[in-house]
């Protein structure tokens, strides 16, 4: 009985079963646990429950060291992965899933914060270093590439040079940086569902 609710809760929610091979990773990176929710360092996990609230799926599975969901993008099956690693080690999720998938680093999608945009910012990039971002550094240093596309999240710079980074990205967002942030969290989402569609040029050109 309840598969049959489950059914039609999709059906209403007009959310197709995700069918077919899994095509793309997309990557919200962050740290767990409710001591974390709302720091500038989970904007990434911010950003994938949007597109979750968007596609109606929930991102709540144990798989890969991380919480999994699924959502069918442009007609692609898509995995969409909150790493429980913390984010330091971020690639050891990454990793997992891509070779369990055997999805290529050209179609992995990581979204992430950067401090050295401004809030409501979005950078959108084909590839690249991992500019001092430690989650990212992680994903490199596993995978052995830098050739996937990411999502850049402004979360603003430290408002003292003196003060410590990692007290930085830790701190929560105020309320009226959220009021920022929000539409930026919408925009990060539409980045994604350009770049399944195979067009990253337009999320650059549009959102950069």
């Amino acid at each position: 009985m309840s598969d049959i609710f489950d059914l039609f809760k999709k059906i209403e929610n007009n959310n197709p079963t995700p069918t077919g091979n899994v095509e793309y990773l997309i990557v919200g990176l962050g740290n767990v646990g409710t001591q974390y929710e709302g720091t500038r360092h989970n904007a990434g996990f911010m950003a994938v429950d949007r597109l979750a609230s968007k596609h109606k799926f929930d991102i709540k599975k144990i798989k890969f060291k991380s919480l999994c969901g699924e959502v069918m993008l442009s007609g692609k099956r898509c995995l969409v992965i909150k790493p429980t690693t913390f984010m330091n080690l971020s690639g050891q999720a990454v990793v997992e899933a891509m070779e369990f998938y055997k999805i290529p680093s050209e179609k992995v999608i990581v979204l992430y914060d950067d401090i050295s945009l401004p809030i409501s910012k979005l950078r959108v990039r084909r590839k690249g270093s991992d500019g001092g971002h430690n989650g990212i550094k992680n994903i490199i240093y596993l995978t052995g590439k830098d050739d996937f596309p990411r999502v850049k999240i402004g979360v603003g710079e430290k408002p003292n040079p003196a003060m410590d980074l990692a007290d930085w990205v830790l701190s929560r967002f105020k309320k009226e940086e959220y009021e920022d942030l929000s539409p930026a969290l919408d925009n990060a989402v539409s980045c994604v569902e350009l770049i399944v569609s195979e067009k990253i040029d337009e999320a650059m050109n549009k959102y950069n």
